[in-house]
């Protein structure tokens, strides 16, 4: 498949264009940018830096892809951004590309969908099938796992982590880890207990969401302090790779997690 390329549109020399590729009008693209197969890229966007992104995924208007981080640190280093196969990125989306200082790369998963303004910094480590709705905002170094949804105007301070299916509701700000399975909302946010609706819908088993909703109830209800809440888990619940996960997601933490 030959890719297209409007008339008004500046592709560098360098630039690498898959098979398929649509190239909208007034839209440029760096020298250092790859892009995989069925990339379209629509009107008046902007991609720049030493930039990669994955098939069919599809960039609305006025979106920022690669340009320089917002880190009085960056010196203009040679840093990267890569974006995996069949995101959406919707309308004002800005995403940067790394630091030095950060690892050198900002990167994104597969199947996402960035609702129109939200915003990707410096650093950000996300996963796949994430939803981030309108104006949702990551500062630097932040980690999503997959699955999880930031909701719209939400914030979330640098080095936190949003865990594996985690819920954080709209106009939250996020400044500690969002825990695995869980509802996060509020400024500051708090944690609601796990998501059994979300999970139900995700089809996981019934033993399954009774064994998280009993290590939430330790965590959150039960008068324990989180290193008793802990070791209680271990004690009690057995054989569900889900609890294994949310102790671990709490026993690596380096912020603390939010209460």
């Amino acid at each position: 498949m030959t890719s297209f390329i409007h008339d008004t549109a500046i592709v560098a020399d360098g630039a690498q264009i898959g098979a398929g590729c649509h190239i909208g009008p007034f839209s440029t693209v760096g020298g250092n940018v790859v892009l995989g197969d069925g990339v379209r890229l629509d009107s008046h966007v902007v991609v720049d830096g030493s930039t990669k992104i994955g098939a069919n995924t599809h960039v609305f208007p006025f979106v920022s892809i690669g340009l320089a981080p917002q880190d009085l640190k960056y010196g203009g280093e040679a840093t990267a951004t890569e974006i995996g196969s069949r995101n959406q990125i919707r309308e004002f989306v800005t995403i940067h590309r790394g630091t030095a200082g950060g690892g050198g790369l900002t990167k994104i998963g597969d199947n996402n969908l960035f609702m129109a303004q939200a915003h990707v910094a410096h650093d950000c480590q996300l996963g796949s099938d994430i939803i981030m709705a309108n104006a949702a905002t990551l500062a630097g170094h932040v980690e999503i796992a997959d699955r999880a949804n930031v909701g719209a105007y939400s914030g979330v301070h640098q080095f936190c982590r949003i865990g594996l299916e985690a819920f954080v509701g709209g106009y939250s700000v996020v400044v500690k880890d969002a825990p695995p399975f869980a509802i996060i909302q509020g400024n500051h946010a708090k944690c609601y207990g796990l998501n059994r609706v979300g999970m139900k819908r995700r089809g996981y088993s019934k033993d399954t969401i009774e064994k998280l909703h009993r290590a939430y109830h330790l965590l959150l209800s039960a008068k324990l302090n989180t290193t008793q809440a802990l070791e209680k888990i271990k004690e009690e619940i057995s054989d569900c790779k889900e609890v294994d996960l949310l102790v671990n997601f709490y026993e690596t933490s380096k912020r603390g997690v939010v209460k």
